[in-house]
């Protein structure tokens, strides 16, 4: 049989370039029937390779495609999760955000980096085995999942009533790193209540939107006081995302020559694990006494504010020395020759990513690596070629690995 690298090596490259560009041509936007439309043809493919597949409800009519690759017995499993929803076009882009354009550098569209290229690349690892006739001992699973950006209702379901793995590789967007932690988020409101004045009478006011302009940028220096060590400091971050001030908590704006008494802040908190949401608002409680005393007469409150709906998405860790880890960091140095960045990588250590409830509730050893990022979430948003075509000779490489080669 031949060996692994070497199958690789002989990766079909323009097949897997026409898998990832059809898959950009299926506008699956987050929470419409255009992603259903694409988890069916996953199902397809899929199927058609030979996997058990089948589309798992989710909540409403949004559905998750799901294969697995059945191993001959006595290996390990592994599986590889990654969503199919994407974020909307923004203005700015140049070429056919749904067109799957291919140049000489890189492959273009909608959520090609967030996430479809991981999403490809998994399966293409897949297929490629397949048609080089090799077969694992253990189970490879594939989970495209939907509602990533809902705070993973889609993962949530395969944790609920899916199936499972020893261990898993989730294909967010790294630029191939290794990244073996990354923060877990919540979001917060803040509220300054100061004291209106006519501008006449500016000096006998207390103006909020004053106090918001010194408080932002402290909050956005900020890390949290409860961090371990320095690689859990460097995935704490305060993001101020939302403000807004006028007149009185309905924040009327007809008003302007009178000063603004109110002020909401909406943002958004980054802390890593074994750190905790409590003592994040502690130290942004802080940071308020300390302005309320700089503004005497102000009023600031903060609170934690999980949007309705949404889930917030764990934290994750793994060890740098776990099998996973060390699986994936071979499979790279074999396919680039060169050590793999490895860590609490930023920016991929801020994200929040479905890694955090596998971990959080399955207590899984996996890792989050996968192509794209550089170009991430952006107008022309791209992925370049050779990294997306590494990384499936590289997760090939894992499966084989941990699912072992069978006789």
């Amino acid at each position: 049989m031949t060996e692994p690298l070497a199958i690789a090596r002989g990766l079909d490259e323009r097949a897997c370039l026409d898998t990832l560009a059809e898959m950009i041509r299926h506008r699956s936007y987050s929470e419409t029937a255009g992603e259903r439309v694409l988890a069916a043809r996953m199902v397809e493919i899929m199927a058609g390779l030979g996997l058990e597949a089948y589309l798992q409800p989710v909540e409403g009519e949004r559905v998750n495609a799901i294969g697995v690759w059945r191993g001959t017995g006595g290996g390990r499993s592994l599986m590889f999760n990654g969503h199919l929803d994407t974020n909307p076009v923004t203005e700015g882009w140049t070429v056919d955000p749904w067109g799957g354009l291919v140049d000489d550098r890189f492959i273009y569209g909608i959520g090609v980096s967030n996430m479809k290229a991981g999403d490809a690349a998994s399966l293409c690892a897949v297929r490629t085995l397949i048609e080089a006739g090799v077969r694992l001992k253990g189970d490879v699973v594939l989970t495209y999942v939907v509602g990533e950006l809902q705070g993973g209702v889609g993962t949530l379901a395969v944790v609920r009533d899916g199936p499972r793995a020893d261990f898993f590789v989730n294909s967010e967007p790294t630029d191939l790193a290794a990244i073996t932690m990354h923060a877990e988020a919540f979001p917060f409101v803040i509220e300054l209540q100061g004291i209106t004045r006519h501008m006449s009478k500016r000096e006998a006011a207390v103006d909020a939107i004053m106090a918001a302009c010194e408080l932002i940028p402290r909050l956005n220096a900020m890390t949290f006081s409860d961090a371990p060590g320095p690689e859990h400091r460097g995935i704490n971050r305060v993001h101020c995302g939302v403000v807004h001030g006028a007149l009185g908590r309905d924040l009327h704006e007809w008003r302007p020559p009178q000063v603004a008494d109110f002020v909401r802040i909406k943002g958004s908190g980054r802390y890593g694990p074994g750190q905790t949401g409590a003592n994040a608002l502690a130290d942004i409680r802080r940071e308020l006494d300390a302005l309320e005393a700089r503004y005497p007469g102000l009023k600031a409150h903060v609170a934690r504010e999980d949007e309705a709906q949404r889930t917030v998405m764990p934290a994750f860790e793994v060890a740098r020395g776990a099998r996973i880890v060390r699986s994936v960091n071979a499979a790279y140095r074999a396919v680039r020759g060169e050590d793999q960045p490895t860590g609490a990588i930023t920016p991929p250590g801020y994200y929040g990513t479905d890694a955090g409830h596998l971990y959080a509730r399955l207590g899984m050893e996996g890792i989050v690596c996968g192509p794209g990022g550089r170009y991430n979430t952006m107008p022309d948003e791209r992925v370049d070629i050779a990294d997306y075509l590494d990384m499936i000779r590289i997760y090939l490489l894992t499966m084989c690995d941990i699912c072992e080669v069978g006789a």
